[in-house]
């Protein structure tokens, strides 16, 4: 009997198709991009800037609590964050004139002319305890109520979204629907 050799294989190129097959796999899936809240802050003061203690009447501040059990109030009321949304959009916009929401105050926008803008200040105040996930929701809630009031303005007196509306036009909504809201530092609010 004759003793056969196995020919071996030829692994030469086997590195190289591995990086192509890599540099395609990296160039075709997307990766997870990281979501944050968009928040516009305010620019530091100089150190020749005095701040001063505003006063705000009562009547134009909501606050939103989130408990470190996760249970939402607006308000004295215990919400579901499903109806979050519904409150907020009532107390931005104070539609019956209720004298137990947000005052309006008669403002000059340029390129629009006068509006009645709601004084309402949202403040966010969450428990150390709070979840991440309950916190997340409640933004996003208070977002979308601003957003919807802002879309409505457009539908009104634009008629079209405003997404498609110009530069200046979207400056002129987001002067005419404000989006106000303050978040405490978070605290124990089931002390409270």
């Amino acid at each position: 009997m004759s003793s056969r050799k196995t020919p071996g294989l030829n692994t030469q190129s086997t590195a190289d198709i591995a990086f192509l097959l890599l540099c395609y796999f990296l160039m075709v899936s997307t990766m997870d991009q990281q979501s944050g809240l968009q928040r516009l802050l305010p620019p530091m003061p100089t150190e020749k800037q005095k701040t001063e203690d505003t006063k705000v009447n009562k009547r134009n501040i909501i606050i939103v609590r989130i408990n470190s059990s996760d249970r939402l109030f607006a308000g004295d009321q215990l919400l579901d964050v499903s109806q979050l949304k519904d409150k907020i959009k009532e107390f931005i916009t104070n539609p019956n004139d209720d004298p137990n929401l947000p005052e309006k105050e008669k403002k000059f926008i340029e390129g629009f002319g006068e509006y009645p803008v709601s004084k309402g200040i949202i403040s966010l105040q969450n428990d150390r305890g709070t979840s991440y996930n309950a916190y997340i929701a409640v933004q996003n809630e208070l977002v979308r109520a601003v957003n919807e009031v802002r879309a409505e303005f457009c539908k009104q007196h634009y008629g079209k979204p405003y997404q498609n509306l110009t530069e200046d036009q979207q400056k002129i909504v987001r002067e005419a629907i404000p989006q106000k809201i303050s978040e405490a530092e978070p605290k124990d609010v089931t002390k409270k």
